[in-house]
């Protein structure tokens, strides 16, 4: 029909405000690390620093790679794009219970995140293991389990009622709901 929306949500990767503002400075810093007289150890620091994470966050805007996506299947929590087959996960709909958004602060910035709440006794996720759930424990405002299935809001934009229209279409009685810290 003309004008159906599909109920698929599905957020990839690309040039948000935030990421062309790493980009640029990470560029600008580059340039001035390549000018004649910058110490050789800041020079090889500031350079794998700069020129290494805005290239990644270019590469990564560029790969248009799928961050987050909700469908009949279930919820796919888009990986590191350098690394993306290792870092990505599919949870299927019979080991979700909520959702969760929240907002992790890192002391410079708050960044938005999305997680998942998942039934007793689904089967773990990569990266969860008993050291990692340690320092998450002191990290982060959510449960351990949800910061396992979250995915922070960074080089692609969260459309709250996209994603809530999803999930209710997808999986209705399943909610969506904002921790305190968001």
């Amino acid at each position: 029909m003309v004008g159906d929306v599909s109920p698929v949500y599905e957020a990839r990767y690309g040039w948000d405000r935030k990421t062309r503002w790493v980009v640029a400075v990470s560029a600008f810093f580059t340039v001035v690390l390549l000018l004649p007289g910058v110490p050789l150890f800041l020079r090889v620091l500031g350079l794998a620093l700069f020129g290494g994470g805005g290239a990644l966050m270019a590469y990564t805007a560029m790969s248009h790679k799928v961050a987050f996506r909700v469908d009949g299947t279930g919820v796919l929590l888009g990986g590191n794009a350098a690394r993306y087959r290792a870092t990505t996960v599919h949870v299927p709909w019979g080991d979700i219970t909520g959702f969760v958004l929240w907002r992790q602060s890192t002391g410079v910035a708050t960044l938005p995140c999305v997680g998942l709440i998942r039934r007793e006794g689904a089967p773990a996720l990569p990266g969860d293991g008993p050291k990692a759930r340690a320092v998450v424990r002191r990290l982060v405002s959510v449960p351990e389990d949800v910061a396992f299935t979250s995915r922070t809001v960074s080089g692609w934009r969260l459309d709250k009622e996209r994603l809530v229209a999803a999930v209710a279409h997808f999986a209705p009685g399943i909610p969506v709901r904002e921790h305190p810290s968001a």
